[in-house]
């Protein structure tokens, strides 16, 4: 299994990616490599996400995130899933939030074509996927936010 460094976001590029997704109530939000769970809270509390699901290789990571969506009294909504993003079925997403780095969201691309549906919202922070052509990147301070529409023919 093949790793990123794990950077958190920050607080306001989460909201802009959740923002900028317009997640909106009763939907689905996947986080690819979902390192501390900011992104999976951020969506239910304030976005008010049915549901969210994370997938993080590292235990630690994985560990610790449940203990913040614990905290949160989130658990019933949130699910951290300890595993390879590109093995876990991602079918049912609405929006699909990344922060992995180009190679990453290269060799990512054929699933999220493969088992995303016509419409559903990718967002990646500050590494695009090569080969798609964003609806809109977006710069805040130092980050870019690049946003894509899934559209099959």
């Amino acid at each position: 299994m093949a790793y990123v460094p794990f950077i958190s976001s920050p607080p306001e590029v989460v909201r802009k990616m959740l923002e900028i997704a317009q997640v909106r109530e009763g939907e689905v939000v996947y986080d690819l490599g979902s390192g501390d769970g900011r992104i999976l809270i951020t969506a239910v509390q304030e976005f008010k996400a049915k549901k969210a699901v994370g997938v993080e290789a590292r235990e630690d990571l994985a560990k610790n995130s449940m203990e913040e969506i614990k905290k949160a009294g989130l658990e019933d909504r949130i699910t951290v899933i300890r595993g390879d993003l590109y093995q876990t079925p991602i079918v049912d997403a609405d929006v699909v939030t990344l922060f992995l780095t180009t190679s990453a969201n290269e060799r990512l691309r054929p699933k999220l074509e493969k088992e995303l549906g016509n419409g559903v919202r990718v967002v990646s922070h500050d590494y695009e996927i090569v080969g798609w052509k964003p609806e809109k990147v977006e710069t805040l301070g130092q980050h870019t936010i690049y946003f894509y529409v899934v559209k099959k023919p």
